[in-house]
């Protein structure tokens, strides 16, 4: 009688790539999540897809960072590497890449800055020209996260225009300015140098706003709408499940991933049985996708059920 069931076809593997070979340096805030050379990235993503996982969702520490995010639209940057390399090793796989900057970027904010201020406008090429080279790469699926106003209508755009109507957009539609970010920003080297993202990521206090950016997204073609972070916002995850009739995608993130882990180890709670009922509850509130970096995890033990 069991009323939502939580699949192996329901989760998403993030992977962080990195340059060079045979590099496998596990995040000191993550255990059991590492950044990964390329190659190792491929062994990764076959062995996810071993063990039932459909997708992951590539992240790149680029060698360099400069003002205007050059590394995020190189042709051989190091999530496009990345996804040639999964995409030859496990050609069945879907692949997705993230399309940001911050990670890119010398200062570390998710658009153009000038003057102290990021510059929404002006951020919109650059992320259409991130996702372009993503496609031509061989992404799947590229999921935009900068929370710049208009980002989707301008990468569907240049996609379309490039020939790859076929790629479709995971939009995080719906990503707050959360303090669950933390261990994420050490394994993708991505903190701001100043300030903050408060002024284009979203108030934890604020519902209402959160169906204004999803109903943006939306109409400007979006295939995929998400909510980040996930158990935190179930309430807003429900309420965008019930307006809109796009696939759904929620991202257990990093911070939630790690207090399970903290906690586990020190023998406060049952991780696995943790894992479950947390990832149970994101897909009860109504997502259809759950990004989780306890994806293999919790397909082996789904594999048992």
């Amino acid at each position: 009688m069991r009323e939502a069931r939580l699949a192996r076809e329901d989760l998403i593997l993030p992977l962080f790539a990195c340059p060079g070979e045979g590099v496998r340096r596990e995040v000191s805030s993550m255990p059991g999540v590492f950044n990964l050379s390329t190659d190792e990235a491929a062994r990764e993503a076959a062995a996810a897809f071993d063990a039932g996982v459909p997708a992951v969702i590539l992240f790149g520490l680029p060698e360099s960072k400069d003002e205007t995010a050059s590394g995020a639209y190189a042709s051989r940057g190091v999530v496009q590497e990345a996804i040639r390399a999964v995409r030859r090793a496990v050609p069945e796989m879907v692949v997705i890449a993230d399309t940001c900057l911050c990670e890119y970027t010398s200062h570390g904010h998710c658009g153009v800055v000038r003057e102290g201020e990021v510059l929404n406008d002006e951020s919109l090429e650059l992320l259409a020209r991130t996702a372009v080279s993503q496609a031509e790469a061989g992404a799947d699926i590229v999921a935009p996260s900068a929370m710049m106003d208009g980002q989707v209508g301008a990468i569907r755009e240049a996609l379309d225009d490039g020939g790859f109507e076929h790629v479709a957009v995971m939009s995080y539609a719906v990503k707050y300015a959360s303090a669950f970010y933390g261990p994420f920003r050490e394994a993708a080297d991505s903190a701001p140098a100043f300030g903050d993202r408060r002024a284009y990521q979203m108030d934890a206090a604020n519902a209402r706003e959160a169906m204004r950016e999803a109903e943006l997204d939306y109409a400007e073609g979006a295939d995929f709408l998400m909510v980040k972070p996930a158990t935190p916002y179930l309430d807003i995850l429900r309420m965008v499940r019930e307006r809109f009739d796009l696939p759904l995608a929620a991202y257990q993130v990093s911070g939630e991933y790690a207090m399970i882990k903290a906690a586990a180890e020190r023998g406060w709670i049952d991780e696995k049985r943790a894992m479950m009922e947390t990832l149970t509850s994101i897909r009860r509130a109504g997502a259809d996708v759950i990004l989780t970096y306890y994806a293999v995890e919790a397909a082996r033990e789904l594999s048992h059920r």
